[in-house]
């Protein structure tokens, strides 16, 4: 999507096939913060009593002159009162998919009156908004002709006196949506693609087109690495895994390294613990976490922040064969633990396990992981929020903010040290299963065996990373969750 920028001194002479304007319920009723140049423009074309504030809501009004858009698209934004950022976010979205409704391929926004929101934060919201909404996973199909066109030209329309803080926060807002739709766009493809390799040649491209490190750990160096739990979820297949890691050096030099890990399973059918068949197709989403680690990195180099940030994905697929990994097994790890397998379907914490031994060898100043780790965790929070959990309280604070202001939501849980008991061995030094009750948090606390004494915090993104598409700025399938977050928290630390 392409992004301009226009002052509203200029409205009416601006030709845009489609310009949304936000309709807020104040104490004083349902107002339009329509430019008076634009209301001589269009008045006559619609009734005030037409005007409805509740978000998505809206009433087209048509250009009666010779100049400025062809259409005013007023359009609900909910009580002026309760304007936030993520209200902004589907604002948008909504305004692009009146767009794909109408049959036009750009649409612009106008940005005034926000009350409490500054320009520069509401420009980045619209503009992220606006390019999740038009993203669409195409790729494998051909185009139905009478689908709706693509939106593929976006406007920001401000104030003459904030023109500039909307253009820095279009240009954060279009890198994160970017970012985001990167995430996606790795999420979607079927798993005869995505591969571990596929994977790896993906993140390889993106770093050489954004500048940062690029380094690929196959089979043979994963074993020098001492990978073992790694290596033994992929024996089962005939994919080769793939250890990824992507470095900006944004910080000083020597500083220590904010790290993003993230489970790159990118086809799961259970190994030896076969899923049921039903609805196994949506185990090509496994891969999530380390797409969303992909994407994030892409966004931190283009936004070129200030610190010092590695991404690590370690990706494999847990298929069945003579070689695959076997219920009972006890197998080896990085960081030297051995684990007692009890159940092969309860692998990315076996992949993560060997990721984040590494990631804890780079001498972080903080770890935070995400991963489908586990079904516990939707019966926990549904889809409307991701779990989060670690070693330190204040990361999870920061997280959580972060998740707040980005409009991808994490909730704490609890990593008490009665739920580690639950993943003890008999015969290994840890199990990795530790029972029904408490999964995500038992999940968790298996993890965190293998981070040492670092700062760390866990997503579990496994009811958030992709559904329904319920929001106006989502489609059915992957959602690029926690991507915005990673992104968000990464330029906060900077902050």
């Amino acid at each position: 999507m392409n992004i301009h920028l226009v002052s509203s001194v200029g409205a009416v002479g601006h030709a845009i096939q489609l310009l949304a304007v936000p309709i807020f319920e104040t104490d004083a009723g349902v107002e339009s913060v329509l430019p008076a140049d634009l209301v001589k423009a269009t008045t006559g074309s619609y009734l005030a009593e037409d005007l409805n504030s509740k978000l998505g809501e809206s009433v087209v009004s048509y250009r009666i002159g010779e100049t400025g858009p062809e259409r005013v698209l007023l359009l609900g934004a909910g009580k002026a009162s309760d304007l936030d950022t993520e209200t902004l976010r589907r604002w948008a979205g909504h305004a692009v998919r009146a767009a794909e409704s109408i049959g036009v391929g750009a649409v612009g926004v106008y940005l005034g009156g926000l009350g409490g929101i500054d320009v520069e934060t509401a420009s980045q919201a619209v503009t992220e908004g606006a390019v999740l909404a038009s993203w669409r996973f195409t790729e494998m199909k051909r185009l139905d002709e009478d689908a709706p066109p693509e939106v593929t030209e976006f406007t920001v329309m401000a104030e003459a006196e904030h023109v500039d803080e909307a253009g820095r926060g279009a240009v954060a807002g279009q890198a994160i949506g970017r970012a985001a739709n990167f995430t996606r766009t790795l999420q979607s493809r079927p798993g005869n693609v995505a591969t571990p390799t596929h994977l790896a040649e993906e993140a390889t491209r993106m770093a050489g087109e954004r500048g940062l490190g690029v380094t690929v750990l196959g089979p043979d160096q994963l074993k020098e690495e001492r990978m073992h739990a790694l290596l033994a979820v992929a024996q089962g297949s005939d994919e080769e895994p793939r250890l990824i890691i992507l470095r900006h050096d944004g910080g000083e030099e020597g500083a220590p390294p904010l790290v993003l890990v993230g489970k790159g399973l990118t086809f799961d059918a259970g190994g030896i613990s076969i899923k049921p068949s039903a609805g196994m197709e949506d185990m090509i989403f496994d891969m999530s976490g380390g797409a969303a680690v992909i994407g994030t990195m892409q966004a931190v180099a283009e936004l070129e922040v200030p610190l010092n940030v590695i991404g690590i994905v370690p990706s494999s697929e847990n298929l069945l064969n003579g070689s695959a990994m076997k219920p009972g097994d006890i197998i080896q790890s990085r960081e030297g633990k051995t684990i007692e397998v009890v159940n092969t379907d309860a692998e990315g914490r076996l992949i993560l396990a060997d990721a984040l031994s590494y990631a804890q060898s780079l001498e972080p100043e903080a770890i935070v992981d995400c991963a489908t780790l586990t079904g516990s965790v939707v019966i926990a929070l549904g889809h409307h929020a991701a779990a989060v959990m670690g070693t330190d309280n204040d990361l999870v604070g920061e997280l959580q903010e972060a998740g707040d202001l980005s409009g991808e939501r994490c909730w704490p849980m609890p990593l008490w040290d009665e739920y580690r008991r639950q993943i003890d061995s008999d015969v290994a030094d840890v199990v990795n299963v530790g029972g029904r009750p408490g999964g995500s948090i038992t999940a968790a606390a298996f993890l965190r065996e293998f981070v040492g004494d670092c700062k760390w915090a866990h997503l579990d993104i496994a009811g958030t990373a992709y559904g329904e598409g319920k929001l106006p700025y989502q489609r059915k399938g992957a959602a690029g969750f926690p991507t915005r977050l990673l992104v968000q928290w990464v330029r906060g630390r900077a902050a």
